[in-house]
């Protein structure tokens, strides 16, 4: 901590960094929520494909 505090460069270049990352990370946020919801809609077309083959496979015997 003291290494930090003795140079003011250091403090705005672990800023700088922060920075940095908050914008990946605000950036990140909607794209991962959206393949969540993706994916969730995914899923549940996987789940109703067996039951529209069951139907099928009913009618047909």
């Amino acid at each position: 901590m003291s290494m930090m505090s003795n140079s003011p460069d250091k403090r705005n270049e672990w800023r700088a960094i922060f920075y940095v990352q908050a914008r990946v990370a605000i950036l990140f946020v909607p794209v991962v929520a959206s393949l969540l919801i993706i994916a969730a809609l995914a899923g549940n077309e996987r789940k109703s494909v067996p039951d529209i083959d069951r139907t099928v496979t009913g009618s047909v015997r």
